[in-house]
């Protein structure tokens, strides 16, 4: 996905038609666009070409993108479990275990780098078992489930490993009072935000049902930024039956202008930190 987006850029930036580089690589115009999405792997070859086609000279920019191109064909550890995930998403797993700082808004249920093992059960099951009642769709058995949350556990890892990216999300309230899981479970949820949300690279904040309409209206959203300063960032909105990964710059600063405006309007940390232990004392 991220070399995709560059070669994009790259091509758009030298009004290069696709079918033009699809020439100069001897294939399709389909390719490139598939290329394009991060859709196939990448032959060193064919990076080099269009690498020379859109006049990338520099050997310090070609060898990183082809450095890119050597790490999008290695298979992440998140492939094992392709099996049980929506064909759009580990996409997303290898670019969030890419990110250096990920910002992130959520309204149906706790982000999926916060949940606990408990209450990404109740959430997987529901989910799954939901989408399985679908005509032609297969059942799902328990162990799908299983492995489900496993990735989502392992996921989590990355948060709080020695490379840890900065998280920073905003929880609508919505999300923390609909129920997943039993009483206990939705009562360890919540403590686990609390004491979560004390970690120094984890930014997190409640927007209260009282402020009313807010920036989030179109609802939840991801923010993905990369390390790489010539990288651009990557907006990730999931939909029922796919996904939108958005990088152009105009769609990027709707996304991030809306996600400003939800921290400035939400309550600083300490406060929603507060805000979760009044709901724990309720539950």
């Amino acid at each position: 996905m991220l070399l995709g987006s560059q070669l994009r850029r790259l091509r758009e930036s030298r009004g290069v038609t696709r079918e033009k580089a699809g020439y100069s690589i001897r294939a399709s115009e389909s390719k490139i666009s598939r290329m394009e999405l991060g859709r196939v792997s990448f032959k060193t070859r064919d990076v080099e070409d269009l690498l020379t086609l859109y006049g990338i000279t520099d050997d310090a920019e070609r060898n990183s993108l082809l450095s890119l191109a050597k790490e999008a064909n290695v298979a992440g550890w998140w492939h094992s479990y392709s099996d049980v995930l929506p064909s759009w998403f580990p996409t997303y797993v290898g670019l969030e275990g890419a990110a250096s700082l990920i910002r992130s808004y959520e309204v149906q249920f706790v982000h999926g780098l916060l949940q606990t093992e408990a209450y990404a059960h109740a959430v997987v099951e529901r989910g799954m078992k939901s989408a399985g009642h679908g005509k032609g769709a297969k059942a799902v058995s328990d162990a799908d489930i299983e492995r489900r949350v496993a990735l989502r556990l392992e996921r989590q890892k990355y948060l709080v490993s020695e490379n840890a990216p900065d998280f920073h999300v905003v929880l609508d309230e919505a999300a923390l009072r609909r129920p997943y899981g039993d009483r206990e479970v939705m009562r360890g949820q919540l403590q686990h935000l609390i004491d979560i949300s004390q970690r120094p690279n984890v930014r997190l904040q409640v927007m209260p049902f009282g402020f009313g309409g807010h920036a989030g209206e179109s609802g939840a959203f991801t923010v993905l930024s990369f390390p790489e300063s010539d990288l651009s960032d990557v907006v990730y909105v999931e939909q029922l039956t796919s996904a939108l990964y958005l990088d152009k710059r105009e769609d990027v600063a709707q996304y991030e202008k809306a996600m400003k405006q939800l921290q400035d309007d939400s309550p600083g940390p300490d406060e929603s930190r507060d805000l979760l232990r009044g709901l724990l004392q309720l539950s």
